[in-house]
């Protein structure tokens, strides 16, 4: 018999539960491969500098890297649809805001309030698939919400080229308006409510957040600013403090009750290990991203419709693969995929290098891009999973909380400090030369991280997806029957058990 709550492969809660996560995910995916496309736009129409494009992508990352903690935390406490619906609607209303700014630092300012509500919605994805599937299905469901979700991602380069073509980028953030009214409606139709609360009392640690996240601005505020101000006493502030903060932040962390990342996750070598592959993979895949749409415009004159498009075959290729390849890990054990995929990702950076005026798109372009597609598939479902699997149930939200913060942390110090590293700064990505020159040397530093993070997956327990036999399978893991304080759900007796980590 099924416990209240879980949801059953293939019966229609679970495509309306699905249907749901997917499109929260994908609504904040789509609005990044958008305004990816539309940065060169951006930039003429508010005369931004490259540090102006960079802010625009990196205070969104911000927001969203500094808050995702609390927000899983929020998640798990209070009720997991709950918090991931006030995302959806928070994303949504700042996403019209970035659609009225005038300025650069208008627009980076509602980027920073759009980051607060892609952090409430982006861990409850998870999460809620974590705890609505039972364990045995988690993998399955997990490869679908990757494969699926990459139809925003696939739509989102091509809708966002025809946007700004036709109209203005500013549609590039009005769209999501109309995605999140839908979002909430299912997600109030199909997702059952969930949250933990033994292991959660008192208030929410936001001290330890705010810390957090003056940390990781100060530290991305010295990188972003140092190219352009040189080490005056602003830039060398920002990062003394930030890495202050951060230093803070582990302290606080290691002493509290309640922390927003229980260190007891960390025990686990593959949680760790898992995460670090996730940092260095996604930090190589944000510096590609940003630069490869500039390269594309730029240097060899594609429209921004053509730019999107040109991207299309990575999305597609995850659309197609993501699915089986969640299936596979489960059956084989993670490690062979964590391993080969990174190393996919960078042979697809090395050939990018042909990606330079003159090159055709499919003598260049669509050979990179299919092999990139090709290491993304193979790693990204495999990766998420096992995080997830690594960590106790009860800690679904936080879990996805912190790989989701590592992920976007990693594209945001990428962002915030490849462009000095590649030499290009102030006005020059306007310069097909000089961008030129920029992208190469980006495309090796990038390449060197994928091999780098494919070598730490060889650090991760290849059993990790097993499922255990005859383990009970929890579901809201409330500490006696009755119902949770904080979302109102009866608990069952045979949710109480506790997921070990492996």
């Amino acid at each position: 018999m099924t416990a209240p709550g879980v949801v059953r492969w293939g019966t229609p809660a679970a495509r309306g539960v699905l249907a749901t996560t997917i499109l929260g995910s994908g609504m904040a995916m789509l609005d990044g491969t958008i305004v990816n496309v539309a940065l060169p736009r951006i930039g003429g129409e508010l005369e931004a500098s490259v540090s102006g494009l960079q802010w625009i992508l990196d205070g969104y990352l911000l927001a969203l890297a500094s808050l995702i903690l609390i927000a899983g935390s929020l998640g798990d406490r209070y009720g997991r649809r709950r918090v991931f619906v006030i995302g959806v609607v928070w994303f949504g209303v700042a996403s019209v805001l970035c659609g009225l700014a005038v300025t650069t630092e208008m627009l980076v300012a509602t980027r920073v309030l759009q980051g607060i509500g892609g952090a409430l919605l982006t861990p409850g994805s998870l999460a809620i698939l974590q705890s609505a599937f039972p364990r045995a299905e988690r993998a399955r469901a997990i490869g679908a919400w990757s494969g699926l979700g990459g139809i925003a991602a696939a739509i989102g380069p091509l809708v966002g080229g025809l946007l700004v073509q036709v109209w203005s980028w500013r549609l590039a953030f009005l769209i999501n308006l109309p995605l999140a009214v839908v979002c909430v409606w299912l997600a109030r139709k199909y997702v059952p409510e969930s949250c933990d609360q033994q292991e959660h009392t008192g208030r929410p640690n936001v001290l330890s957040s705010v810390v957090g996240a003056l940390g990781l601005a100060g530290l991305t505020a010295a990188l972003v600013e140092l190219p352009v101000r040189g080490g005056d006493w602003l830039v060398l502030g920002s990062g003394i403090a930030g890495l202050a903060g951060l230093v803070v932040f582990v302290v606080l962390q290691r002493r509290s009750a309640d922390p927003l990342v229980p260190p007891r996750l960390f025990a686990s070598r593959t949680f760790t290990v898992a995460n670090a592959l996730t940092l260095v993979v996604y930090a190589a895949l944000g510096g590609v991203m940003m630069l490869m749409v500039l390269q594309l415009q730029v240097s060899l004159g594609y429209s921004p419709t053509a730019a999107g498009l040109a991207g299309l075959p990575i999305t597609v290729v995850m659309l197609v693969l993501s699915g089986y390849s969640g299936r596979l890990a489960q059956k084989i054990g993670p490690r062979p995929q964590l391993v080969a995929g990174p190393m996919l990702v960078a042979v697809g950076m090395l050939l990018l290098l042909r990606v330079e005026p003159g090159a055709s798109y499919l003598g260049a372009v669509l050979p990179a891009v299919t092999v990139f597609g090709l290491g993304l598939a193979t790693v990204v479902a495999p990766v998420t999973a096992t995080v997830l699997a690594a960590a106790p149930d009860q800690y679904a939200g936080v879990a996805s909380g912190v790989n989701n913060a590592i992920a976007r942390t990693g594209g945001l110090l990428a962002i915030a400090l490849l462009p000095a590293v590649a030499g290009l700064t102030g006005a020059a990505y306007a310069d097909p030369v000089a961008l030129t020159a920029s992208w190469r040397t980006a495309l090796l530093v990038c390449a060197g991280l994928a091999v780098a993070g494919g070598l730490v997956a060889l650090g991760v327990r290849n059993d990790v997806l097993s499922v255990p036999g005859g383990e009970p399978e929890p579901v809201h893991d409330h500490p006696e029957p009755g119902e949770c304080l904080h979302c109102g759900v009866d608990a069952p007796p045979s949710a109480y058990a506790r997921s070990r980590p492996e």
